[in-house]
């Protein structure tokens, strides 16, 4: 395995106890929190430029970004969050960039020519609400890939459901994947 791996989970634990970036059950189980995101990359196959909105303590984003080549964006508003998912990028030398800002704050000030092939997220807020805003910045197929409680696919226009996969971690742990298609002017 990465070494880096164990030295985003050392630097994770160190921080947690400062400013609690992830809650008791996270850190109980971060070993399962970790692999579930290990077995996301192996899933996604993450490649060029994929946005992680709602950051927090860097899962799934910060393992992944360890085990594939993509450039990461890092989306999240809490400052002691993003100050340390800023921290880990730099130690651990990942081709990654970290927006301390809401999502809706920064879609309008990214480059037009931006174009993510994927988007995770965990357990951030209501798909239907977020989802469609990122439609500017998304190329044709990309895959929105949602880490949450329940297999159900939220339905969102211009996006097809894709599979609903289960993680590892429980019996309460899915990844559920969508994939826009730029709708075509007749």
């Amino acid at each position: 395995m990465d070494p880096r791996i164990d030295q985003y989970k050392s630097e994770l634990l160190k921080w947690t106890a400062k400013v609690n970036l992830i809650g008791p059950e996270a850190r109980e189980h971060l070993d399962d929190h970790i692999a579930e995101a290990l077995a996301a990359a192996e899933i996604l196959k993450p490649r060029g430029d994929v946005m992680d909105f709602g950051s927090g303590g860097g899962l799934p984003a910060i393992p992944m970004a360890i085990v594939s080549e993509a450039r990461f964006h890092l989306v999240e508003a809490d400052q002691k969050k993003w100050a340390f998912l800023k921290h880990i990028v730099r130690e651990c030398g990942l081709s990654s960039r970290v927006y301390g800002d809401r999502l809706a704050r920064l879609l309008p000030r990214l480059p037009e020519d931006l174009r993510f092939s994927l988007v995770v997220s965990k357990a951030v807020g209501y798909p239907e609400q977020w989802v469609p805003s990122l439609k500017g910045h998304l190329e044709d197929g990309a895959r929105i890939a949602l880490f949450q409680g329940t297999p159900e696919s939220p339905e969102i226009a211009g996006f097809s459901r894709g599979e609903v996969i289960p993680l590892p971690r429980g019996e309460s742990n899915y990844l559920v994947l969508l994939t826009f298609h730029v709708e075509q002017s007749t």
